[in-house]
């Protein structure tokens, strides 16, 4: 990829009239100069899709699944430019950079295959006494032109979650990536284009979202806004969105409670890969881990162990499982909440140190659920533990939070599996696994503070549609 960046609109690579420095979160390696959109580069580029909506529409089923397996196609030729770009953007450690080009092909291939099954149904109008002599059908048509505002955590991923089923649906797209990602978005419409998406289909601007993210969400001709990242943000799209139709996956502080158990140790490992993973940045990371107290002594041996067990290093290398935060003022901000929950008593158990952009993981036990570490989304490597006697102790727990996205349970008891189902207040429930689990077929999203509406390639299709009725008297 050459030095200096380019926009992408209506189909064509085009400069920016100003520029930033990427640099590397891990060591400020500088890696490119970015374009930044002005006012006038997002008209044209929404323009550009509004006049490009036409042509997507008349695609067939079938052309619009080719076009989605060519990009899957060309991401495998890539697999491994594209798992060194997020090495470099986004300081993700190596193997789980291959690991996400890898869900990448996936869901490119999940939206493929979906392209071909957006159907409607009948409608038993003759179940009425007024319906007699009708026939009814459904059917979905794509909404327009689509605002995608994407985060920097999985940035070839999460933007496939809305150019996936976006495309798969017939619509078009301006895509806004994260300021500090945008390399991943370049590469993503490099291989839209070489796969022969129609010109305007994929608009790619690139910005501060106070300066061109509002524009986006308030123009008459976007018509559904999809959006992945923080509460505060999301809380505005939705008030300057008005009728539109809006996709929220915001922030969580996810939990898992623990109850019982086959194999103590292998809860640990797994609770360990669940809450540092990329550094915990992971909308469902495990922040808060609620453990019945027979098991505590023997769960924190394990823990603390595997635990004390990570590499901290390069991302380049394949021992390194955490690396760089995405901004060293997250760490800072993380300290800073570290040390607030000290003052009150907390006990940080490991970790806890910062060194630049770099922050150890940590495990924290005597937390108070009103403190920062607790009740807000950490996006960092830490995690809470605290003990409980009672069952429903555990539940209420969970739910004492303005956030619910998804939340694990671990028991090897039946009808307490099916009581968390119904009575924790999230978007999903992991039975005896972390609330980390994602596959990117399922219906994904949360409550309360969470978001609105759900991504997994059926489900964003049918938010990415609008449905209409037919009628005919027979």
């Amino acid at each position: 990829m050459t030095f200096e960046k380019k926009l992408f609109i209506n189909g064509v690579w085009q400069s920016g009239k100003n520029f930033y420095d990427l640099k590397s979160p891990f060591n400020g390696e500088v890696l490119g100069r970015i374009p930044m959109a002005d006012k006038n580069d997002v008209y044209k580029a929404i323009d550009s899709a509004n006049a490009a909506k036409l042509q997507m529409r008349r695609l067939s089923a079938l052309e619009r699944s080719e076009i989605l397996e060519g990009v899957a196609l060309e991401f495998e030729k890539r697999f491994e430019e594209c798992a060194q770009v997020l090495v470099k953007e986004n300081a993700k450690p190596i193997k789980y950079a291959r690991a996400e080009v890898q869900r990448t092909i996936e869901t490119y291939k999940f939206a493929a295959e979906e392209a071909k099954r957006i159907g409607g149904e009948t409608v038993p109008l003759d179940a009425a006494k007024g319906g007699k002599g009708r026939f009814g059908f459904t059917k979905r048509e794509p909404v327009g032109v689509i605002a995608a505002i994407t985060p920097f955590n999985f940035p070839f991923n999460l933007v496939a979650h809305k150019l996936g089923p976006a495309f798969a649906a017939g619509n078009t797209v301006v895509l806004k990536p994260a300021s500090q990602t945008p390399l991943s978005a370049i590469l993503t419409a490099e291989i839209f284009e070489k796969a022969g998406l129609p010109p305007g289909a994929l608009n790619l601007v690139i910005g501060k979202g106070g300066e061109i993210g509002d524009l986006l969400v308030t123009h008459p001709d976007v018509k559904l806004v999809t959006f992945t990242g923080s509460f505060e943000v999301g809380l505005k799209i939705k008030q300057l969105a008005g009728l539109k139709k809006v996709i929220l996956e915001l922030g969580s502080n996810s939990a898992v409670v623990i109850d019982s158990a086959d194999n103590i140790v292998d809860v640990a490992k797994r609770c360990v890969e669940g809450a540092f993973s990329y550094s915990g940045q992971v909308c469902i990371s495990i922040q808060r881990i609620f453990i019945h107290e027979t098991l505590l002594d023997d769960f924190m041996k394990s823990f603390i162990e595997l635990t004390g067990e990570l590499k901290i290093g390069d991302p380049k290398e394949i021992e390194t499982d955490l690396s760089a935060l995405i901004h060293e003022k997250e760490a800072i901000r993380v300290e800073e909440w570290l040390e607030d929950a000290r003052r009150f008593g907390a006990n940080i158990i490991c970790g806890g140190k910062r060194q630049g952009a770099v922050l150890e993981p940590t495990v924290i036990t005597d937390v108070d659920s009103s403190l920062s570490i607790s009740c807000h989304e950490a996006f960092a490597p830490i995690v809470t533990v605290n003990p409980y006697s009672d069952w429903d102790e555990a539940i209420n727990q969970v739910n004492d939070s303005q956030y619910g996205l998804q939340a694990g349970v671990y028991t090897t008891n039946v009808d307490k599996a099916f009581d968390a189902v119904e009575k924790l207040e999230v978007g999903g429930v992991i039975i005896n696994d972390i609330p980390t689990f994602r596959v990117d077929q399922m219906p994904y999203g949360g409550i309360k503070n969470s978001g609105t509406g759900r991504e997994g390639i059926k489900y964003s299709i049918e938010e990415m549609s609008d449905l209409k009725l037919a009628i005919f008297t027979l």
